[in-house]
């Protein structure tokens, strides 16, 4: 039996090529996701072990007082505590580290990299006035406030040189600084791609809001001393709520951060690619069922001479092994090549990645090998199963054995109880879990109902085929001749276009909904903010409000606070200007009873804590400090503005370092682009600062959801090309099987052209079948998915895309069209007399 099987599959070399290019496929996107990702892993973690070769032991404040949802002050990391860290027993040196954004400007003016890689330093000069982290290339240590040092990849990058000018921003103004030294270092973020600029420890504390402390002290071990009791010495001298911690140990907490990062891309990828392998399945099924019917008198013969119903079914799974063998390792060669690709493809977009080797563990190799194996003889199970079923002697009398009555009765009541439940879990769904329950349900039980669903809707082209003379109406009927295998072949490319649109159709109605959001709830003309999302210097409010063009601004700080036990945000606003700033509608109150002690409060927030105007809570201010605050207002809330806002300048004084999340600001006449480029210019032209209209915040929102989407497109059209396989395959094989009708038709008058035209007009129903049932599916779970979103974002509104539902209609069609090529070619060169005594 064995031998038998490797022959059959040597004897239909052509027939299993598309299987094994479906499987293939598959196969090569999970051992790409898991080369890729292992690569990226690993090269993000040996950057960040650079990173702490330099600490055996990082002493930092307490992690519950860095937490910045506490309020209270943090302790602080000062210089007496830096210098008797570094006179423990088995220190050499300890230096004290402060660190934060910092924006470099090109020559251009432009920012140089993104935003949030770009970073700032203290050159902290120990001993011998040098600080080992950060070796001069050439120049020198910065001194004094007008002087930075840029990392060595930067200068290049941007051209820069010692004693050039570099415009600087750390919270908004512009420093003009002055290049001392270039220097070479191991930190991840510069390996990674990112920038660092260094000042000279005092100027860095005061930049960053550290007069006099440190972010983090780094104590050295003196040569024969171990991380464990360099850090045990050091604890002895700690103040309450600070920690020590080992170099290995922060070493490994950033190697498991890293791998958790990379676990939810790994996750999403790997979905994608269950996806593609999920379509294939109906190919390999497809292929192996039409192989088996074709084979029906060669099993049966077997089956004559002594072979087992148990032979013939392994028969078929030995030559689904070999075809998924075959599959698993070219797949995993495409797959090392994708993941290669993946790395180079990302690298060349700017984005920031470490060198590193490209990593394929043995778990990839495996994981390969059983998938496509493991996939391919799930598939063929069930046909070698059925034909080990059919007795030797109706199989002697029959090629084909046809579906009884009872088993498409039984097959259509499971596929409606399936589809129902799936359904009901839809409508019903509470969370994404149980949608996405409830969506693969509805799938599978739509994909065994196909067969019932096919015969209306194919019949419903009749018209259209008719215009096509007899091919037309051959196509039609060949369509419907074997509903199953129409079925399979249409559920591939349904599959793929019902994610496709159904994320398309969710992702149109949040656009619009955040849309809604950002430029209803806004009267201001422009809302000003850092590029890399950090705090805004107050300095930058100060300056717009002084502008002869701005009639109205208003910060937006946060603070963290504790509220009757529990901890929450406080958002200082400028009460006088924000009625002319912000569309809110008030439920009780208004902007005038928002100053001294009076807050205002979304209606969510005061339903829970049971407030209304008039209501008087306890709270625990940033610095440590209690207070009573009285509820001047209720206004409706919305997840870009809600929460307890306060006056400005009553909790200014409460907060450890005042800064701005964003401004605010209204103009004479309106956004104009003149205005514009005067606020930039007032603000001295900052690459870091964007000053965006209400038109830009929506452009912005729609780009990122764009992005986003053509990610998925880009994920998911593997299934559909999984699927355009499948067609040409289904197609191929149909051909094949209906050689000895195809050369009757040539007989009796049907020419080449003609035969062309009813094959791809066979192929076109059955694609566009599969579209329509696809793209009815995906408005459907938009529809259903709106519910579960809606609870989440108020302004959701199902918003239905019927350009791009037209374009994935004409997808499908042209799917078609490309599927039927070479089967239809195939079918037109057939010689009509050895067609005829075709067996």
């Amino acid at each position: 039996m064995f031998r038998t099987a490797l022959r059959n599959v040597l004897a239909h070399k052509a027939r299993l090529l598309m299987t094994v290019l479906a499987v293939m496929l598959g196969v090569a996107f999970v051992s790409g996701t898991l080369v890729f990702t292992s690569t990226i892993s690993d090269a993000f973690q040996k950057s960040s072990q650079k990173g702490f070769t330099g600490v055996d032991v990082a002493v930092q404040p307490h992690k519950e007082s860095r937490d910045k949802g506490v309020p209270g002050a943090a302790p602080r990391l000062t210089q007496d505590l830096l210098d008797r860290a570094a006179k423990v027993p088995g220190a050499a040196s300890a230096t004290g580290s402060v660190s934060g954004f910092a924006a470099i400007a090109d020559k251009k003016g432009k920012l140089i990299g993104e935003g949030f890689s770009s970073s700032g330093a203290n050159y902290y000069a120990g001993q011998g006035g040098k600080d080992a982290r950060y070796p001069m290339k050439t120049g020198r240590a910065p001194q004094g406030a007008g002087e930075i040092a840029l990392d060595a990849k930067t200068a290049d990058r941007a051209g820069y040189k010692v004693g050039d000018t570099v415009r600087v921003s750390v919270d908004g103004p512009v420093l003009q600084q002055k290049i001392s030294g270039i220097f070479t270092t191991d930190d991840g973020n510069v390996s990674a791609g990112g920038s660092l600029a260094l000042f000279d420890t005092a100027t860095a504390q005061k930049l960053y809001g550290k007069p006099g402390g440190f972010d983090e002290i780094d104590v050295k071990a003196a040569a024969g001393t171990s991380q464990t009791a360099l850090k045990s010495a050091v604890e002895k001298v700690l103040p309450k709520d600070t920690e020590a911690t080992t170099g290995k140990q922060l070493a490994d907490e950033q190697s498991r951060m890293i791998s958790q990062s990379m676990d939810g891309m790994r996750t999403s990828l790997l979905v994608f690619a269950g996806i593609a392998l999920f379509v294939g399945i109906f190919i390999i099924a497809n292929t192996f069922t039409m192989l088996v019917a074709q084979r029906t008198k060669e099993l049966a013969l077997m089956r004559a001479v002594g072979a087992s119903r148990r032979q013939v079914t392994r028969s078929v799974l030995i030559e689904a092994f070999v075809v998924g063998t075959v599959a698993g390792v070219t797949g995993l060669l495409a797959g090392i090549g994708i993941g290669a690709g993946l790395r180079s493809l990302i690298g060349s977009t700017g984005a920031t990645i470490p060198d590193g080797p490209l990593v394929i563990s043995p778990s990839t190799v495996l994981v390969s090998m059983v998938v496509g194996i493991v996939v391919t003889m799930l598939a063929a199970w069930l046909p070698g199963r059925r034909a080990a079923k059919i007795p030797p002697v109706a199989a002697m009398n029959s090629v084909h054995a046809v579906a009884t009555t009872k088993s498409l009765v039984v097959r259509n009541s499971i596929g409606g109880v399936i589809t129902a439940l799936g359904a009901a879990i839809v409508l019903t769904a509470s969370s994404s879990t149980m949608m996405g329950l409830g969506a693969g349900l509805v799938l599978i039980g739509v994909f065994v109902l196909t067969p019932l669903l096919s015969r209306p809707v194919i019949a419903a082209s009749a018209p259209v085929l008719r215009l096509f003379g007899m091919p037309g109406k051959l196509a039609r009927q060949n369509a419907v001749r074997n509903p199953r295998r129409t079925a399979a072949t249409a559920s591939a490319l349904m599959i793929g276009l019902t994610l496709i649109t159904g994320l398309t159709v969710i992702a149109g109605s949040v656009q619009q909904a955040i849309d809604k959001m950002a430029t209803g709830s806004l009267k201001a003309d422009y809302v000003v903010s850092m590029a890399s999302m950090t705090p805004l210097s107050t300095d930058v409010e100060k300056k717009l409000s002084t502008h002869p063009d701005v009639v109205a601004s208003s910060p937006l700080r946060s603070s963290p606070a504790r509220i009757d036990g529990e901890y929450q945000s406080l958002t200082g606003v400028n009460g006088k200007d924000m009625s002319k700033l912000t569309n809110l509608d008030f439920t009780s109150g208004s902007f005038a009873d928002l100053s001294g002690d009076k807050v205002l409060v979304d209606d969510a927030t005061a339903r829970t804590n049971h407030w209304k105007s008039g209501s008087s809570f306890d709270v625990t201010f940033e610095d440590g400090k209690k207070g009573k605050l009285t509820v001047g207002g209720v206004y409706k809330g919305n997840d870009l503005m809600r929460g307890v806002w306060i006056d400005a300048p009553t909790l200014a004084p409460h907060q450890q370092q005042v800064d701005d999340r964003q401004v605010m600001v209204k103009v004479k006449g309106g956004a104009d682009e003149k205005v514009k480029d005067s606020l930039a210019k007032a603000l001295g032209d900052n690459p870091a600062i964007q000053i965006q209209t209400k038109q830009d915040i929506s452009d912005g929102i729609s780009k990122a959801i764009g992005l986003l989407l053509n990610m998925l497109y880009g994920l998911l059209a593997m299934a559909v090309v999984v699927a355009v396989l499948g067609v040409i395959n289904t197609l191929a094989m149909s051909v094949f099987e209906r050689q000895q009708e195809i050369g009757m038709l040539r007989a009796i008058g049907l020419d080449r052209k003609g035969i062309k035209r009813m094959v791809r007009l066979e192929s076109l129903v059955i694609s566009l079948f599969g579209g329509v049932m696809g793209i009815g599916l995906g408005v459907f779970f938009g529809w259903a998915a709106g519910d579960l979103i809606k609870k989440g974002l108020n302004t959701y509104e199902l918003v239905l895309p019927w350009s791009r539902m037209g374009v994935f209609l004409l997808l499908a069609a042209v799917v078609g069209v490309l599927a039927a090529l070479w089967p239809a070619r195939r079918a037109a060169k057939l010689n009509m007399l050895s067609a005829i005594k075709a067996e």
